[in-house]
């Protein structure tokens, strides 16, 4: 066994992607490495961090979109890596998070190690890679954060993913169809649906369709029972239009933010709408929600994302992991402490 598997370390000086100041835009992100200490307290887990995920809000955090991030920090919301320090019941445990303030308000995982609280992490599901793991965070998370606050769906609904190919949309799609709903995706161009499902994902280009209309054809007239729209106003419309009687709206994203809202139809529909914003969830209440997705996982009704060669970057190169995921890429990018 080594050192780590059998000794609990109380501090270690960590290599760290710091973020000295805010960027203008994502080209101007300029990452350096820094060495800190960090010492856990003794509610806390030291981890020794295999792999950690580029998300779109540590970009957005970086380049000032966020008004309480903190200067300077580690960045970093999603890791996956081996319990060092702790409880000897935790040491040489695989485990994995995601959180709404790490990366964000305190230093996070974009680093060789991080210390967090021992009720934020959950055991790495067997059969998954570190990449893999590191890269089911955020996604999942805001995926099934809206379904619990929405009602997880029955066998037997429908739910309708606007914006079906980005990772929050394949994810709504994996848990809705774990739990037995039919999954309707919306598309902005012909393309098929590319993630995981548990049952046929049927999917409606909105470049030469209406949606609203298909909605109602593929359901018989009814409507969605819930509408997840990843996108924002882009979409509120039709998915307004292709809600059931009691139908419910999740929203976790906005372009413009303002939109012309129908009352009456509202009330008359008797809908309900369902704002989700995981930086608003703590590292425990994170690890709450991965939690319930275990047993997804562990039967493989979930699975996580695929993880490219080519999309995994050293710490070193934070900086190009960074200006990828701002530039749109569908890829799930990866930094490895290790190389």
């Amino acid at each position: 066994m080594s050192v780590a598997e059998t000794s609990d370390v109380r501090s270690i000086e960590a290599r760290c992607v710091r973020l000295p100041a805010k960027a203008a835009d994502a080209a101007a992100i300029s990452p350096i490495i820094e060495r800190h200490t960090l010492v856990r307290g003794d509610n806390d887990l030291l981890v020794e961090i295999k792999a950690a995920a580029v998300n779109p809000s540590d970009v957005k955090a970086a380049t000032g979109l966020m008004p309480y991030a903190a200067f300077p920090r580690t960045s970093g919301r999603d890791y996956a890596g081996v319990v060092i320090g702790g409880p000897q019941d935790w040491i040489g445990r695989e485990v994995f998070g995601s959180s709404g303030d790490l990366g964000i308000r305190r230093d996070g995982s974009h680093a060789t190690h991080l210390v967090v609280e021992a009720d934020a992490v959950v055991e790495k599901p067997a059969g998954i890679s570190w990449e893999e793991a590191a890269g089911i965070g955020v996604p999942f998370v805001t995926a099934m954060e809206g379904l619990r606050r929405a009602g997880i769906p029955k066998a037997g609904e429908t739910v309708l993913v606007m914006g079906v190919n980005g990772k929050v949309g394949q994810a709504a799609v994996q848990i809705a169809t774990w739990h037995g709903a039919r999954a309707i995706g919306v598309v902005r161009r012909s393309e098929p649906y590319e993630g995981h499902a548990n049952s046929q994902v049927d999917v409606i280009d909105a470049s030469a369709t209406e949606v609203a209309t298909r909605v109602r054809e593929f359901t018989g007239g009814k409507g969605a029972d819930i509408v997840f729209n990843t996108v924002g106003d882009p979409y509120f419309e039709a998915a307004h239009k292709s809600l059931a009687l009691r139908g419910r709206q999740i929203l976790i994203a906005a372009v413009d933010r303002i939109v012309q809202f129908n009352i009456l139809e509202f009330y008359r529909g008797q809908h309900t709408y369902v704002g989700i914003d995981t930086l608003g969830l703590s590292s425990i209440a994170t690890g709450a929600v991965l939690r319930e997705l275990g047993a997804g996982f562990a039967s493989g009704h979930l699975k996580p994302f695929p993880i490219k060669a080519g999309a995994i970057y050293p710490l070193e190169r934070a900086k190009a992991a960074f200006v990828a995921v701002a530039g749109s890429s569908r890829d799930r990018v990866i930094l490895r402490p290790g190389g």
